[in-house]
């Protein structure tokens, strides 16, 4: 009695559920009351259409799109991996939106650098005449000269016949004119006993008497023994080829000396920044691990290629107080550079694949589409868009990985894979690899169109010049 009870009352149930479902409209019946406001085709969801039909491309049934469907962006026309996002997964990956903006820039661009010596300021100590070296003194490599300081001697034979001719021209410049014919000393036609006197120091320059010691024989009347070898100016000594008791041909080099009262500084700079690297252009050189920077000038001499480092080498010219700086000195050098008004977004906002850029612009609320664009200099965080935005477009800036991860199964949902263009007859998203590779091209006044089928094709082919066939596609905004 008691088990035929409960069977009556679960029978009871069971009828008030079926007829209550009979009235109460389910959400199935709610979305078909809905005015369908575009037909969409379910392969390609980047053609729609006002009317009911099939897609020209893959022949499919094109299905409704009601109000509110499709993640709240009903008949929103997207490009081939759009992504819609909601609010809770934004904010959990981060994803932010910012505008593309528009202005100047001021770029630090830093350059490293290796000090070398100033080629109009580096003295070579030669040997005039065959010898060999008597004396040495202890300059070495790096050692700070002063002008004209003591650095050796030598022994030459054949420097005698000239220090005594030099020594006979300084007597007949001193006397008169009857006194130098009693004496027999007489000057050859258009020259003078002072020209002579002249004519034999230079001479003995070239053989390398320095002009103290040729001083020091005016004064004192006597021929020395051994030449000495002074410093030319001063500086520091890079080069020392010399060694005592060495014999030596004419032209041996002994000694190289540079004056470091101004140096200069070749920097490396890749090719696309080098022109910014104007003639004039103000530089700060600094030490590395010291306080404190020097000025420079970039120079006006051109650049030069180095094959090894595969970058131009640029000189900068600057003073160097109390020799600061030194031969082969690695330095950095910063360069201020004003850039020109452009647009501009953060670094973080472009996927960069190496053969592509894109950014993700915002066609919704939490509605992202990829698009390619044309990137110029980076600086500050921020890179220079040369194409493919606007001023004020708002763009993926932080958590883009997230949104090109999401696009690129989307696309590759679409058939997808590689670079995407436009059909000009029905303004689908073609993946141009994959149209090539079908045939779906025609090119046209030396501009290729890609299309995403035969029909399309072929109706382009018969009118080119028209344009596309009237379609119901929104363009990217």
């Amino acid at each position: 009695m008691r088990r035929a009870a409960i069977a009556t009352a679960c029978l009871v149930l069971v009828a008030g559920g079926f007829a209550a479902g009979r009235f109460i409209p389910t959400s199935g019946s709610a979305a078909s009351a809905r005015k369908a406001v575009r037909y969409q085709c379910p392969m390609h969801p980047s053609f729609t259409s006002d009317t009911p039909g099939s897609a020209p491309c893959c022949g499919m049934a094109l299905e409704p799109v009601h109000e509110g469907g499709g993640a709240g962006h009903a008949g929103v026309h997207r490009a081939a991996g759009a992504v819609a996002i909601d609010a809770g997964l934004r904010q959990l990956q981060g994803v932010k939106v910012g505008a593309v903006e528009q202005g100047a820039t001021t770029q630090a661009l830093r350059l490293f650098g290796r000090v070398v010596p100033d080629e109009t300021r580096v003295f070579t100590v030669n040997a005039g005449m065959e010898g060999s070296i008597r004396e040495i003194s202890g300059v070495t490599t790096g050692t700070v000269v002063r002008k004209d300081q003591w650095l050796g001697a030598f022994f030459s034979a054949d420097i005698r016949s000239p220090l005594q001719g030099y020594l006979t021209s300084l007597e007949a410049a001193g006397m008169n004119e009857s006194s130098r014919i009693n004496a027999g000393l007489t000057s050859a036609a258009g020259t003078t006993p002072n020209r002579n006197a002249q004519f034999a120091v230079e001479r003995l320059r070239g053989m390398g008497v320095s002009l103290p010691q040729l001083e020091r024989m005016r004064r004192t009347r006597e021929l020395p023994l051994t030449i000495d070898i002074l410093s030319p100016a001063d500086g520091v000594v890079i080069a020392r080829s010399v060694t005592l008791g060495q014999r030596f041909d004419k032209g041996a080099e002994w000694f190289r000396i540079a004056s470091l009262d101004r140096v200069w500084v070749l920097v490396d700079v890749l090719e696309a920044d080098l022109p910014l690297t104007r003639p004039g252009t103000a530089v700060r050189v600094s030490v590395p691990g010291r306080a404190g920077t020097l000025p420079a000038v970039v120079s006006k001499t051109p650049p030069q290629f180095d094959a090894s480092s595969r970058t131009m080498k640029v000189r900068l010219e600057m003073e160097n107080p109390g020799a600061v700086l030194r031969p082969d000195m690695f330095v950095d050098a910063v360069l201020q550079i004003q850039r020109p008004a452009t647009l501009t977004v953060p670094v973080d906002a472009v996927v960069d694949t190496g053969l592509r850029r894109t950014v993700f612009v915002e066609a919704g609320e939490g509605v992202y589409e990829p698009r390619s664009v044309e990137t110029g200099w980076r600086a500050n965080g921020r890179v220079e868009v040369l194409s493919g935005l606007e001023a004020g477009d708002r763009i993926v800036t932080s958590g883009t990985f997230l949104v090109d991860s999401e696009s690129q199964l989307r696309a590759a949902a679409a058939g997808i894979r590689g670079p995407v263009a436009k059909d000009p007859i029905c303004g689908m998203d073609v993946d141009e690899a994959r149209a090539r590779a079908e045939g779906k091209t025609h090119t046209h006044e030396g501009k290729t169109h890609y299309f995403c089928s035969d029909s399309c094709k072929a109706t382009f082919a018969a009118t080119p010049d028209v344009g596309a066939v009237p379609a119901r596609v929104a363009g990217r905004p």
